[in-house]
C-alpha cells in the first residue's frame, strides 16, 4: 500500500503493571463539558489556572491526545455521541431551534446509547443540558432511554445560570429564588446534587450516569466565592455588556459580566471541583473500582458572552474555535479512568471521535455489537492493546456557508463554502507535520485530495431536515 494511504498507528505511552481483564457490567460515568477547549485543562497545557481534580483523573487513567467531538456545536455533537453516527448520517446536524423551548428532536427510530444500556440492564440518568428534543417530544430524554433526567431541556435556556426553572423528567420545577432578577440558585450546583443523589440511589446496581454540564458555556457567571478567588488575577479585563432585564432576560440572552477572564476561570474551577466530588462519592459508596469514568467536551472554545479564548490559549496549539472544522473547533480533551483496568499515567495518540463511544461502552457493558453505526470500539486502546483505526473521520456543518472535513491518518481535508459551491476546493493539511493547520499542501498532494473529495461525497447522506444551502431558513441557534 502506498505510504500516502497509511493511517496513523495507535500509540500509547504507558506506565504501571499490565491491566486486568475488564469486570462484568461496570458502572459508567460520562462527563461532557460544554465548550471546554483542548487547552483549558492543566493536563493539556493550561498554565493560568489549575484543574487539580481533572488532572488527577488523567494521572489515574489514560489521556487521549487525538480525540474529536462529533461536531463544532452543541446539539449535533451530542447526537453523534449518543447515536454512534457521524454528522453525514446523524439525525441532528445543527442547532435548530423550536419555540417556545427546545431543539429539533431526535427521531423515535434513533437508537441511543442510553437505550442500548438500559436494555442491557443499566439504570440510566442524564443530569445537565439536553438539547436533543423539546419537552414531551420523541427526542425528550425520557423517550430516548433515560430513566431519569434533571436539568435544562433547552440549550437556549441553558445560556443562563440562574434560570427561572429546570426540568425533572416531565415536571417543570420553578426556582422561586431566581424569580425576576434574583440569583439565589446556581443551576450547575443544583444539577450536581441531583447527580450525586442518583449515584447514591443506584450504588447497588449497574448504572450509566450521563453528566452533560453547562460549564463553562456562556453566559460567564459563577457564584461569588468562585469569582472572589480569581477576580483581579487576569488583567486586563474588558467588561461584557449583556442583557440584564427585559423580555429576553434569562431566556437565552447572555448577562453582563464585569470580569470575563475571572468568570471563565471560576467556571472551569467549579467544574473541576464537581468532577472531584463525583469521584469522591464513588469512593465513599465503595464502587470506584467498579466504575469507568470518561471526561470530554462537546466542541472547542467559544467566543460568546465576553469569553476570550486567546487569553487562556484555550485551543492549545490548534487553529480555530467553536463552529470551525479546523482542529481548534473539534479536537477536545478525552480522559478515561477505570481503576485496575486502564493503566494509570497512560497517554494514547489513537485517533478517535464521539461516534466511537457507543460501540466502546457497548462492549464494556457486554452488549452485542450494534449494526449500522459509524464508530468502532476503543476498548482495546483503553486496555493498552492493539487498536483498530477508523478508516476515516468525517464532519459536516451547515452554518457559516457550509463546511466539511475529513481526517484520514495524518491527513486533514477541509472544504468551506459548501452551501454555494458543493464541489469547491479542498484545503489539505498534514497534521503530523503541521498540527496548527497553517500550511495548505493540497497542490502537492493531488491523490490525497481526490481521496478526501471522494470521502466527503460518500460520507454525506443528504438529510431533508438539514440540507446544505438552507441555513438561513432553518432556525439556526447560537448554542
Amino acid at each position: 500500500m502506498p505510504a500516502v494511504w497509511l493511517f496513523l498507528a495507535a500509540g500509547c505511552r504507558q506506565t504501571g503493571p499490565p491491566p486486568s481483564p475488564p469486570i462484568s457490567r461496570p458502572n459508567i460515568v460520562l462527563i461532557l463539558a460544554d465548550d471546554l477547549g483542548y487547552g483549558d485543562l492543566g493536563c493539556y497545557g493550561q498554565r493560568l489556572f489549575d484543574t487539580p481534580n481533572i488532572d488527577r483523573l488523567a494521572a489515574d487513567g489514560m489521556r487521549f491526545t487525538q480525540h474529536y467531538a462529533g461536531a463544532p456545536v452543541c446539539a449535533p455533537a451530542r447526537a453523534c455521541l449518543l447515536t454512534g453516527l457521524h454528522t453525514g448520517h446523524a439525525y441532528i446536524r445543527g442547532n435548530r431551534e423550536v419555540e417556545p423551548e427546545g431543539q429539533f428532536p431526535l427521531s423515535v427510530s434513533a437508537l441511543t446509547l442510553a437505550e442500548a444500556l438500559k436494555k442491557g440492564g443499566y439504570v440510566t440518568g442524564a443530569f445537565g443540558k439536553w438539547g436533543l428534543g423539546y419537552p414531551g417530544s420523541e427526542g425528550d430524554p425520557n423517550n430516548q432511554g433515560f430513566d431519569e433526567f434533571f436539568g435544562y431541556n433547552c440549550q437556549r435556556m441553558a445560556h443562563n445560570y440562574y434560570p427561572y426553572y429546570l426540568w425533572h423528567n416531565q415536571q417543570h420545577l420553578r426556582l422561586l429564588n431566581n424569580a425576576g432578577q434574583e440569583t439565589g440558585s446556581y443551576a450547575p450546583e443544583i444539577i450536581h446534587q441531583k447527580a450525586l443523589s442518583f449515584l447514591e440511589q443506584n450504588k447497588d446496581t449497574s448504572f450509566f450516569l450521563y453528566y452533560p454540564t453547562t460549564l463553562p458555556h456562556a453566559e460567564l457567571a459563577a457564584p461569588e466565592p468562585y469569582m472572589r478567588a480569581f477576580r483581579g488575577k487576569f488583567p486586563p479585563e474588558t467588561p461584557y455588556d449583556g442583557v440584564d432585564g427585559g423580555e429576553t432576560y434569562k431566556l437565552g440572552a447572555y448577562g453582563s459580566q464585569a470580569a470575563p477572564h475571572a468568570a471563565f476561570a471560576a467556571m472551569v474551577s467549579l467544574l473541576d471541583k464537581q468532577v472531584g466530588e463525583l469521584r469522591q462519592k464513588l469512593e465513599d459508596l465503595g464502587i470506584a473500582d467498579q466504575t469507568l469514568i470518561l471526561f470530554t467536551s462537546d466542541n472547542g472554545p467559544h467566543m460568546e458572552g465576553g469569553a476570550d479564548p486567546d487569553y487562556f490559549d484555550s485551543n492549545g496549539p490548534f487553529r480555530g474555535y467553536k463552529r470551525d472544522l479546523y482542529e481548534g473547533g473539534i479536537r477536545v480533551p478525552f480522559i478515561a479512568c477505570w481503576p485496575g483496568i486502564v493503566r494509570a499515567g497512560s497517554i494514547s495518540s489513537h485517533v478517535s471521535a464521539f461516534w466511537d463511544l457507543f460501540p466502546t461502552l457497548g462492549e464494556v457493558a457486554g452488549l452485542p455489537p450494534t449494526p449500522g453505526i459509524d464508530g468502532i470500539s476503543m476498548l482495546p486502546a483503553l486496555l493498552g492493546e492493539a487498536q483498530e483505526d477508523d478508516e476515516y473521520l468525517y464532519w459536516e456543518f451547515h452554518e457559516q456557508g457550509g463546511k466539511q472535513a475529513v481526517r484520514m491518518g495524518q491527513w486533514k481535508g477541509v472544504r468551506l463554502g459548501v452551501n454555494e459551491n458543493p464541489p469547491g476546493p479542498v484545503e489539505l493539511y498534514n497534521l503530523e507535520q503541521d498540527p496548527g493547520e497553517t500550511n495548505d499542501v493540497a497542490t502537492d498532494n493531488p491523490r490525497v485530495v481526490e481521496r478526501v473529495r471522494m470521502l466527503m461525497d460518500t460520507a454525506h447522506v443528504p438529510s431533508p431536515e438539514f440540507p446544505f444551502g438552507q441555513e438561513a431558513s432553518r432556525g439556526i441557534g447560537q448554542n
